[in-house]
């Protein structure tokens, strides 16, 4: 049976391994795309199965972190990597590294909050 669809709109940094809202089965495949976004071991934790609005509520906080990691990780590179002795052409291919996940985490932390706003129009908390 497919629901028809929500006045929830698709956002540009809606992501492409999630159903659109409102389709057959679109909330399974949120969940199943927002537990690869946490470590392993929660994903087995039963209120996160149970409650995809909770998954997606612990995704956003994981990614969230995970930007402050890179965020300092870019913003102590060139003090901090000197002195473990890198050569400067690996410290320069690591700042554009650090750079890039920031933008790369950024994006993802967009597409969880657009389906976090879809699960929870959709009562996903069940």
């Amino acid at each position: 049976m497919i629901m028809p669809l929500t006045s929830t709109r698709i956002s540009p940094d809606w992501p492409c391994q999630v159903k659109t809202p409102g389709s057959y089965d679109w909330e399974r495949s949120a969940a199943k795309w927002l537990r690869e976004l946490i470590p392993a071991r929660y994903a087995s934790y039963p209120a996160l199965i149970r409650h995809p609005v909770l998954l997606a509520r612990h995704a956003q906080l994981q990614v969230q972190q995970e930007v402050r990691v890179a965020r300092t990780a870019l913003q102590t590179a060139r003090a901090e990597l000197p002195m473990l002795g890198l050569p400067e052409s690996v410290i320069e291919h690591t700042i554009k590294l650090y750079a890039a996940e920031v933008l790369q985490l950024q994006h993802i932390a967009r597409s969880v909050r657009a389906v976090s706003e879809a699960l929870a129009v959709r009562g996903g908390g069940r």
